[in-house]
């Protein structure tokens, strides 16, 4: 199932074109967008998805969404979705037509079905490689209109580390800074339990801060974890209690695999678990 609004509010036919070949979104990759798990009806991490939403905009030096708006095309796919059945909905904003500045953006908001293979990765964890990202961990600072941190269309390399991924037999990736921080994974973040504490990396690095990450920590501190956003070095991995990657559709999944390297399941599968039941309380 599919259902596609825009954002005045009106509805379109997912199998029909609607984007023009020379929409800046599609040609360049200039845009930026967010993807919302929708359950039981209800948007999660709404807030926090729009909030960057905003910060992406600011970034890529765009007009600021009109947060209503947004909001109200959100509830009219979920509106229009069975309200027992999950939803990956997209939120999308393009720079408009190129050439035409009095073009209005393109915006967009599409639901789709979630994947067997992301239900898969929920319940039995994946494999996951550790690949350079080709920077240092401080080039965001140094180098702003790189846009590392804001949520853009560009998302060609991302998705050429999973392919890699999958050459090597691995679901999914880890990036490293040239230092041998850990940065994050292509659309996810890294959260690392050790000791009755769990650690992610600073947004600081270059990184997306993550949505589902800090509802995650929220709900683990409520459950009696502590929790801490520090530099982790790749060695560091291997060395906890259960590695897991938090992302909004495949929220908090369990890595086994690191490098070829079969982590403990002892006691990963107890901590994700008790993380992952916390996390979805909150929506129930």
């Amino acid at each position: 199932m599919r259902v596609l609004a825009f954002l005045d509010g009106t509805f379109a036919d997912p199998d029909q074109a609607h984007i023009r070949v020379d929409d800046l979104g599609l040609v360049r990759g200039d845009g930026i967008f967010e993807t919302i798990l929708v359950t039981n009806g209800v948007p999660r991490e709404l807030d926090a998805h729009l909030d960057r939403f905003a910060r992406s905009a600011a970034k890529m030096d765009m007009a600021p969404p009109d947060r209503e708006a947004w909001e109200r095309v959100v509830r009219l796919v979920i509106d229009n979705w069975p309200a027992d059945v999950e939803l990956a909905l997209k939120i999308v904003l393009t720079r408009g037509i190129d050439g035409d500045p009095d073009e209005k953006p393109t915006a967009f908001a599409y639901g789709t079905d979630i994947p067997e293979s992301t239900k898969q990765a929920r319940r039995d964890g994946i494999g996951v490689v550790t690949l350079n990202r080709g920077f240092e961990a401080d080039l965001m600072e140094r180098a702003p209109w790189l846009l590392l941190g804001a949520k853009t269309l560009s998302y060609s390399v991302n998705m050429a580390a999973q392919r890699e991924a999958r050459r090597r037999g691995a679901a999914d990736v880890i990036f490293t800074s040239t230092e041998g921080y850990v940065l994050e994974g292509p659309t996810s973040n890294v959260v690392l339990a050790r000791g009755g504490t769990l650690y992610t990396p600073p947004p600081t690095n270059g990184i997306l801060p993550g949505t589902t990450q800090g509802d995650v920590f929220r709900a683990a501190e409520r459950a009696g974890w502590k929790t801490e956003v520090t530099q982790l070095k790749a060695d560091e991995l291997v060395t906890g209690d259960a590695l897991m990657l938090a992302s909004s559709v495949r929220k908090l999944t369990r890595v086994h695999t690191l490098d070829d390297v079969r982590l403990a399941d002892d006691p990963a599968v107890e901590i994700h678990a008790e993380l992952a039941k916390a996390y979805d309380a909150q929506y129930e």
